[in-house]
């Protein structure tokens, strides 16, 4: 069938990408779904740093590539051996494809899953194959075995989950990533327990999740942090209990006087290595440092090494909020039906598919949380 996709022809285009469009609106042929695959009609799609990194050059891939890995829509059909789906089902999609059987996936651990992380990186499904090309016969690659800034998707049964079908779409969308990775790495990752000091380090859609998740696992006292004065005057409207501009020239020790030497748990989720060592400075003695921010793999951290040891501390990255999305997907819209996870205060602006250079540079710049595409 023919669709409309967004595709990235070369990473690294200068910016405003208002103007340097890398994202180029094309009529693909998509193939039918293969065995252990599902067509999905894609009704709102979530513009992330993931797809950012890509653009800009700090997550290397594969181009040509259809982006977008956060997504929500409806089963349109299912091929050989999916018996768990059915048309008209609701799903959300999730951008790592879990086997099952590897042992990172055998240890329930499937953000780690060893065939999706290779076919992530190859730019394929996890079959190892592509159904996306353009009327040449050229392949173009998926992005996280998802390509979602489309109207439709052939990905793995891996990579979805069912939800309930009463969920708005653009809602549905951030359950994939915003909402896994930010509420799961203060869930999961960091374990917070009832009473703990946390800090939250980059407010961006994955880190104002990090905020709420820290409320709803019961911490006493959560600390956001940003440069941004209008992101942290949000972060206190969703329940932060303190916010401090991280530019401040004594942010650090703020944040350790407001929290009695500093916070049990302090997350990052601004991808920076100066914000992850920030993170690191203003966690407590014995306490942990947690990771979700993706810089560029050639970026490495300066931390005190004797601190590790001396004062016990605890240094843990969290991929996709360590999340197992079957379990969690549900959970997680559970509480935002229940009022308890406000996932949709998040949500700046919806677009058009023709938009979405707009929305990439207005992410770039900082002018967003979470911008959704939608489909007819």
């Amino acid at each position: 069938m023919k669709i409309r996709a967004a595709v990235l022809q070369a990473i690294g285009r200068d910016r405003p990408y208002t103007e340097s469009q890398p994202l180029v609106i094309e009529e693909l042929e998509l193939a039918p779904p293969g065995d252990n695959e599902v067509l999905v009609q894609i009704k709102a799609a979530g513009l992330c740093h993931s797809d950012l990194s890509v653009i800009d050059g700090n997550r290397p891939r594969p181009v040509p590539m259809a982006l977008g890995h956060e997504a929500a829509g409806v089963v349109k059909a299912v091929g050989r051996g999916v018996t768990d789906l059915a048309e008209g089902d609701h799903v959300v999609a999730v951008f790592v494809p879990s086997c099952g059987h590897c042992p990172p996936c055998a240890e329930g651990r499937p953000a780690l899953c060893e065939p999706g992380n290779a076919a992530n990186n190859a730019g394929t499904l996890v079959s190892g194959e592509h159904r996306l090309q353009r009327a040449d016969g050229t392949p173009v690659n998926h992005h996280l075995g998802v390509s979602a800034f489309a109207d439709h998707a052939v990905v793995s049964r891996h990579s979805l989950v069912r939800i309930d079908p009463r969920l708005p779409f653009e809602h549905a969308a951030l359950f994939g990533c915003a909402v896994l990775t930010g509420v799961g790495a203060a869930v999961n990752s960091a374990g917070i327990r009832a009473g703990q000091s946390v800090a939250v380090v980059g407010l961006g859609g994955v880190g104002l999740n990090a905020v709420l998740g820290a409320l709803v696992a019961g911490a006493g006292e959560v600390v956001a942090l940003d440069l941004d004065d209008d992101k942290l005057a949000l972060a206190e409207s969703l329940g932060a209990t303190r916010a401090i501009n991280s530019a401040a020239p004594d942010a650090v020790e703020r944040v350790r006087e407001a929290t009695g030497g500093g916070v049990d748990c302090a997350i990052e989720m601004a991808g920076s290595e100066k914000a992850l060592e920030f993170a690191y400075r203003v966690t407590r003695r014995g306490g942990l440092t947690v990771t979700g921010g993706l810089a560029h793999p050639e970026r490495k951290v300066a931390i005190q090494q004797v601190s590790l040891v001396a004062e016990e501390r605890t240094l843990r990255g969290s991929y996709v909020g360590s999340c197992v999305p079957v379990r969690d997907v549900g959970r997680y819209v559970g509480l935002f039906q229940q009022g308890k996870l406000p996932v949709d205060r998040l949500l700046s602006r919806v677009l058009t598919l023709d938009e979405i250079n707009d929305g990439f540079e207005a992410l770039a710049a900082g002018q967003a949380i979470r911008q959704v595409v939608t489909f007819d």
